[in-house]
This record gives structure tokens, C-alpha cells and sequence, in this order.
């Protein structure tokens, strides 16, 4: 290696704890933001925080058929279903946007890239 093509060891700390630092931020963004996914128009909608926890759920009366409860359920369950998805897909978009750049940023770090647990979303950890 040639002398200066190597960081010294005071500038790769600094460079760890910048990049540390960005980590904590992007993650207390993903915990404060929330996205919204929707199902059967509008009928159904869910709120997922960035971590892509499901933190809300509406539905709208008009998904409703008084005249024929045990369809409606299946309907609703399933609407329900498919707007959580889209509100995890969101969520997982969200995820690319804040965390993608550290993470590839953490694979120049000596360990960096092969943290553990990954990053939910990003391939690794339980959330994949």
C-alpha cells in the first residue's frame, strides 16, 4: 500500500462516528415518519411508521354491507390486508431513501458491512 492511500487511524474514527451519527439520525427520522397505504379506493386505509410498524388503521363505514355481515368481513380482511402491504411497501421505499446510503457507506468501514441484524428492508435482520 502506498503511505498515502491509507487513512489514518484519527481520521477513520471520525469517520466512523460521522457515519454513526447519520445512522442515529436517519433511524429517529424512520421512527417519527409515517406513511399511509390504501386499499379498495380508500375503503381501507393504514399508517406504518418508517421502521414499518403498523400504527394506525381506518376503515371507512361505507365498506360495510349490514345486509351481509360474514362477506363484508371477508372483504374488510382482506382490504385490510392489502393496505397494510402497500403502507409496508412505502415504508420499505422510505427505508431505501434514509438507510440505503449508510449502508453502502458502512461497507468502506473496516466491519461495517456486516452488521447485525441488517437492516429491515435492506436484506439481513428478521425484517427481509
Amino acid at each position: 500500500m502506498e503511505p498515502g492511500g491509507q487513512l489514518n487511524m484519527q481520521e477513520l474514527l471520525q469517520q466512523a462516528q460521522a457515519m454513526q451519527e447519520q445512522l442515529f439520525n436517519a433511524q429517529r427520522e424512520l421512527a417519527e415518519a409515517e406513511v399511509k397505504g390504501t386499499a379498495g379506493g380508500g375503503l381501507v386505509t393504514a399508517t406504518v411508521n418508517g421502521q414499518g410498524e403498523v400504527v394506525g388503521l381506518s376503515i371507512d363505514p361505507e365498506a360495510i354491507d349490514p345486509g351481509d355481515p360474514a362477506d363484508t368481513a371477508e372483504t374488510i380482511a382482506d382490504l385490510v390486508l392489502a393496505a397494510i402491504r402497500d403502507a409496508a411497501r412505502e415504508a420499505q421505499e422510505l427505508q431505501q431513501e434514509k438507510m440505503g446510503p449508510l449502508a453502502q457507506g458502512l461497507g468502506g468501514l473496516p466491519g461495517g458491512g456486516d452488521l447485525p441484524g441488517g437492516f429491515p428492508g435492506l436484506g439481513g435482520g428478521q425484517g427481509a
